[in-house]
This record gives C-alpha cells, structure tokens and sequence, in this order.
C-alpha cells in the first residue's frame, strides 16, 4: 500500500472515531493525516511524514479547537434549550403552584412549576429559574 493511501485510511479511522466520541481530538488528528496524505505525494519517507503529521494535527488542534469549544459552552448553556427566554416572564397560573406541583402557563405553553410559597390558581407569577422541564416561580409583583 502506498504512503498517501494509509494517511487516507488512517484519516477515515480518526474521523469514524470522532463521530463516536466527539471530543475534537480525533478531529484534529483527522486533518492532520489528511494533510499528511497531500504531503506523502511529494515525499515517500516515513521519516519526514510522522513529524508533518504531529505538527499540522497539533496545528489544526490548536486552530480548531478554541472555536468548537466556544460553540459547544454556547450551544450546553441551558440543557432545554430555551437560553433563559422565560426567565424574568410574568406566567398564568393554572393549577396552584407549592413546593411539590403546580403548573404555569406562558406563550400558550404548560409547564410544570414550583414554588418556596404557595400561588394559588388564577394569579400571575414570575419565573425565576428553569430547571430542565421545571418552572420555578414567584408571587409577581407587577
């Protein structure tokens, strides 16, 4: 097998693994041995090839890796997915919110709430928190 197909292969394989284990390592490894392929065309010696290959996938580790960290602490900054557009909101209370149950209704969706005090049905009530699919609220003051 020639030098630039086992980069190819070697790529593919780094590549498979980071579609199972998204850490970004296997990312940077995978560029490095596709570049190392396109180098391998020009020069056949091993020797030459192992350091372009840790250099350019320490190089791509380093370049890459500030903006896929960046997008993922925005994209993990609330596991629902809703990025605090609630929190602040004033809510309708449906059922009576206590410490054990309650539910709240906003933009026309329900939602599960909670509450250090009791809020009885029919009042309005202030989201504070949110807590997976949990709404936690008090009395408003508005």
């Amino acid at each position: 097998m020639v030098l630039w197909q086992i980069c190819i292969c070697v790529g593919l394989i780094f590549l498979i693994l980071e579609l199972f284990m998204p850490l970004t390592f296997f990312l940077s490894l995978s560029i490095g041995a596709f570049a190392t392929a396109i180098v391998s065309v020009w020069f056949a010696s091993k020797v030459v090839l192992i350091p372009v290959f840790a250099i350019l996938s320490i190089c791509s580790l380093l370049i890459f890796r500030p903006f896929l960290a960046k997008n993922n602490q925005h994209n993990s900054s609330n596991e629902t997915g809703i990025d605090g557009k609630y929190i602040g909101k004033i809510a309708k209370v449906v059922k009576s919110v206590n410490k054990n149950e309650g539910v709240i209704s906003i933009y026309g969706e329900r939602w599960e709430a909670r509450s250090d005090e009791n809020i009885e049905a029919g009042l309005d009530a202030e989201i504070i928190k949110n807590d997976s699919l949990i709404m936690y609220v008090k009395k408003s003051d508005k």
